[in-house]
């Protein structure tokens, strides 16, 4: 039996679609932990038959009442760090007949051959042709506006960001019971807490729903997308936190030393101020983005020079911009000029320190 890599499948009332996908599973000799996330007394056959099922090949644990998916993963998580010390990671999978045992397989693979990666079983989204493949319209449209999301807040392109079908290292599980997300939110935040640390490794896998109407989600489209686009938006609020602390900073540090340095008879303290404040200022922001926002891995002093030159860069763009713009629109007023301007190069210098200054990992697909 392969405790190695148990195969976790969290379970909210589950119906019979379940129960192929657990023989299978037998069948390749997979350790399965199945956890009842509070399914109530209508589900109680049902629990009782899986642990029949699985009674020689694994285990079936129970929330009092419904947590949320983040919540059963973790308390797999905790079962398998405290209870499976052989364990080399896990892989997660849903109870709803989305995954095949050919699918976890593929991942639980891929695990070994990408020892301390993420692991992303990936559906393709594309339509097709048969009806019983045909993806649901709204899964495919929230699948393309979230993958462009955390694009653009991560930096990293995946082409299945809610999968459930993930393979985790073990020393990510350990972290992950800290990471906060109770309901589908916890699979974002993953990927979140994995930047930096863990390389994404995608595995296409088999897209099956039963039908565009038929096919059962616990997944709700308004709360649940709300909260996972709120785990997105956190991330960015740290850049945008640190750009204006750095500028509360840079106001602060430009009044001190205008009071000191001041002279009746010599303005160039006023140079002198300004220079200095954005310096300290800039240094700041720089520590911020590189420890706390983008938890960079490169070379600090490479990195540096890089935020350096963009710093420059973006004070010169927006010295030109105001300027094109007061000249194409003289009606305008120059801080409502700069003000769309500094925003517009704002957004941009985000992607450029995370994607040159302050580099990530790529994901990968196999």
């Amino acid at each position: 039996m392969d405790r190695e890599l148990p195969v976790v499948i969290p379970a909210y009332e589950p119906d019979n679609r379940i129960f192929p996908l657990l023989k299978n599973l037998i069948e390749r000799d997979c350790f399965i932990i199945v956890v009842d996330d509070g399914s109530g007394a209508a589900c109680r056959d049902i629990f009782e038959k899986i642990s029949e099922l699985i009674a020689d090949n694994g285990v079936v644990l129970h929330h009092e009442k419904n947590c949320g998916k983040g919540r059963a993963l973790k308390t797999a998580f905790s079962y398998i760090l405290e209870q499976m010390p052989e364990a080399i990671g896990a892989v997660t999978a849903d109870s709803d007949g989305q995954h095949t045992d050919k699918a976890i397989h593929a991942v639980k693979q891929a695990m070994r051959e990408h020892g301390n990666a993420l692991i992303l079983g990936t559906r393709s989204f594309e339509k097709r042709a048969d009806e019983k493949g045909k993806i649901p319209w709204k899964s495919a449209f929230g699948n393309k506006v979230t993958v462009t999301v955390v694009s653009y807040v991560l930096g990293i392109r995946i082409s299945d960001t809610q999968t459930g079908l993930r393979g985790i290292p073990v020393s990510f599980l350990k972290e992950l019971l800290y990471v906060r997300g109770e309901r589908f939110e916890f699979e974002t935040e993953m990927l979140i807490a994995s930047l930096n640390k863990y390389p994404i490794v995608e595995v296409p896998i088999e897209t099956i729903y039963d039908s565009a109407t038929e096919h059962q989600t616990h997944f709700n489209p308004l709360i649940d997308s709300g909260k996972i686009y709120l785990a997105l938006g956190r991330h960015f609020i740290k850049f945008m936190l640190s750009s204006m602390s750095a500028t509360i900073l840079d106001f602060t540090v430009f009044t001190i030393l205008c009071h000191f340095l001041r002279r009746a008879d010599n303005v160039l303290y006023i140079s002198v101020s300004t220079v200095l404040a954005r310096v300290i200022s800039a240094v700041y922001n720089y520590l911020i983005n590189y420890k706390v926002v983008f938890r960079s891995e490169e070379n600090m002093k490479k990195a540096g020079a890089k935020y350096a030159g963009l710093a420059v860069l973006q004070m010169i763009c927006s010295a030109m911009l105001v300027t094109v713009g007061m000249l194409l629109l003289p009606g305008s007023r120059e801080v409502i000029m700069k003000a769309f301007v500094d925003t517009l190069l704002f957004l941009i210098s985000y992607k450029i320190q995370q994607k040159y200054v302050f580099r990530k990992r790529e994901g990968r697909k196999i």
